[in-house]
């Protein structure tokens, strides 16, 4: 989920304070000593593009240690929980809403702070000394509000150590998601990946536990697989593209994509591209979303009708309903993205079609400019069964085609 330019709400932030004051201390959690030599944290994953709309991942957080769902988002860096501070607006949520206490606050002078404040907002101070205040906003019209506070994260790391290191992430006590309170949600909060210093991902590789790199592996089926660390990542048959600074903020983004379907070119302006696993589907610029619509409708069988579907907004229906995928790609073809003069990205139907609860199959391919998108996202539907490998040591991106359906162990065994 793409992070847009927050802005701040102070008065809150003092009110909050004021009752962390009165909540009882606990001693802080001292982080155990990091390995002697980084290796990979893996977390199994839970959730799918449709119908949950997200993939989601367990973390245990605080003393003693509590599980959490955080929905994995490689768009932003901030990680977040819904937070009883108490929580002023908040969805029902998996788990009972984490509850700091004040020595958990994170003072306005810490580096973090200066971090996050100088990534979202320049202008922003604090509006006291003893915490530091956020608010981020997404693209989707999403936001949290709250402080920052520091706390204890239980690590599996694959040489079968557990490590807690004490990580910083947003205390939220005001959501803006959806319709608040109105259906549970499926997370307590979001899991920030994204390259800036804030996120989890930076803050383990400053406390020496694992290598500035991260993948994932979503299932098309439903979960997978995520870790943080380099010795996860295969040796042989990744493409490797190199990674450059978005032109529209810190993301993840490779260079310019020029598209092509069913191996012929689209004919349209190379794209500015960001991988965002916060991001259910994939959103194309105004231009390359056209083209594509009519390759599409232009390729297709006659026993295909346009249908209307609350899912999605360019859907189909057969001679029967279908039940999966599988049933209709035969009638579709598939699209390429290729950047720099070789590196292929393919995009078989199963990476951008769905099947809904209706029977029809729709197309999960949506247009940015209607979402104010200056570039185009790879988002969760395009990335499904393949390995995505984020390596900020290298400053490159990577991917691998293979199933995500299994276990990490048994999946790393396909893998070279």
């Amino acid at each position: 989920m793409a992070a847009a330019a927050a802005r701040w709400a102070p008065v809150v932030g003092l009110l909050l304070l004021a009752l962390l004051l009165l909540a009882p201390a606990g001693a802080a959690t001292p982080a155990r000593s990091p390995p002697s030599s980084a290796s990979s944290a893996v977390f199994l994953l839970s959730g799918d593009v449709y119908p949950t709309g997200h993939y989601y991942v367990t973390m245990n957080i605080g003393d003693p240690a509590k599980p959490y769902f955080l929905d994995v988002d490689t768009g932003s860096d901030l990680t977040w929980l819904q937070c009883d501070a108490p929580c002023q607006s908040c969805n029902k949520v998996p788990h009972p809403l984490y509850r700091p206490t004040k020595n958990k606050l994170v003072p306005c002078a810490n580096s973090i702070c200066t971090a996050l404040h100088s990534g979202s907002s320049p202008n922003k101070k604090c509006t006291t000394q003893q915490q530091c205040d956020y608010q981020i906003k997404y693209t989707d019209k999403a936001s949290s509000l709250g402080v920052l506070v520091t706390d204890s994260f239980s690590l599996p790391l694959r040489n079968k150590s557990n490590v807690r290191p004490s990580l910083s992430f947003g205390c939220g006590y005001d959501q803006q998601v959806g319709k608040n309170g109105a259906a549970p949600a499926t997370t307590d909060g979001l899991l920030g990946l994204g390259r800036g210093s804030v996120s989890l991902l930076s803050q383990l590789k400053q406390q020496g536990i694992t290598k500035n790199v991260l993948g994932h592996c979503l299932s098309t089926s439903g979960g997978g697989f995520l870790f943080f660390g380099d010795d996860m990542v295969p040796t042989s048959r990744v493409t490797w593209v190199p990674m450059v600074r978005s032109t529209s903020g810190n993301y993840y983004s490779p260079d310019s994509a020029t598209l092509y379907f069913d191996r012929r070119s689209l004919s349209t302006k190379p794209m500015e591209v960001v991988f965002d696993s916060g991001s259910t589907y994939t959103y194309f610029s105004a231009q390359p979303y056209q083209a594509t619509i009519s390759a599409i409708k232009g390729s297709l069988s006659k026993s295909l009708k346009q249908v209307s579907d609350p899912s999605l907004p360019l859907c189909w229906k057969g001679q029967k309903a279908f039940k999966s995928v599988s049933d209709v790609k035969k009638d579709f073809k598939s699209l390429q993205f290729i950047f720099g003069k070789n590196a292929v990205m393919e995009i078989p139907p199963e990476n951008y079609l769905i099947v809904t609860k209706n029977g029809n199959v729709c197309l999960g391919i949506l247009d940015g400019s209607a979402a104010k998108l200056s570039f185009s996202i790879i988002g969760d539907i395009t990335m499904q069964d393949q390995m995505v490998i984020y390596d900020n040591e290298k400053a490159q991106l990577g991917w691998i085609r293979g199933s995500c359906s299994r276990s990490p162990k048994s999946i790393m065994s396909s893998f070279p």
